[in-house]
C-alpha cells in the first residue's frame, strides 16, 4: 500500500489533461494498492482562482468536485488545528497559503506530494513524486 497527496495543479492535470502527467505517476495514482489524498486546501484553492478568472476551465471541477474525487478514488484530507499551525509556522519564505497547508500536511502525515511546482520540489521536509 503506498499514499500520495496530489498538489491542487496536480489534481487539475490528473482530472482535465492527464497526458501532462507523467505515464509512471499516473500509473501509481491508478494503482489499485494506492491511496490517493486531496487536500481540503485544494478546494478552497479551485474556488477562490475560479472565482477571481484564474482558472480557465476549472468550472467543471469546482461544480462536480465530490464527483471527480470518487472517480479518482481520492480521499479528501481536511484542515486540522495541527496542520493549520503548522502551515502557519513553518520556517519557509513562501508565502502561499494553499502550498504552506499542503507541506504541512505532507509533514505532518508523511504523505509524498504528486507535484511539478519548484517552491514545493525545493522545500526539504517533503517527498515529492514527479
Amino acid at each position: 500500500m503506498s499514499s500520495l497527496l496530489l498538489d491542487t495543479h496536480a489534481l487539475l492535470w490528473v482530472l482535465l489533461e492527464p497526458r501532462r502527467i507523467p505515464a509512471a505517476t499516473l500509473d501509481s495514482l491508478r494503482a489499485p494498492g494506492t491511496t490517493v489524498y486531496v487536500s481540503a486546501a485544494s478546494a478552497w484553492e479551485l474556488a477562490t482562482k475560479h472565482r477571481l478568472g484564474k482558472l480557465q476551465g476549472a468550472a467543471a471541477v469546482v461544480d462536480g468536485y465530490r464527483e471527480h474525487l470518487a472517480r479518482l478514488r481520492a480521499e479528501e484530507l481536511p484542515i486540522t488545528g495541527a496542520h493549520a499551525l503548522t502551515a502557519g509556522s513553518l520556517q519557509w519564505a513562501h508565502r502561499d497559503p494553499f502550498d504552506r497547508v499542503i507541506v504541512a500536511q505532507a509533514v505532518l502525515e508523511s504523505l509524498p506530494v504528486v507535484t511539478s511546482d519548484a517552491a514545493l520540489l525545493g522545500f526539504p521536509a517533503i517527498r515529492t513524486v514527479w
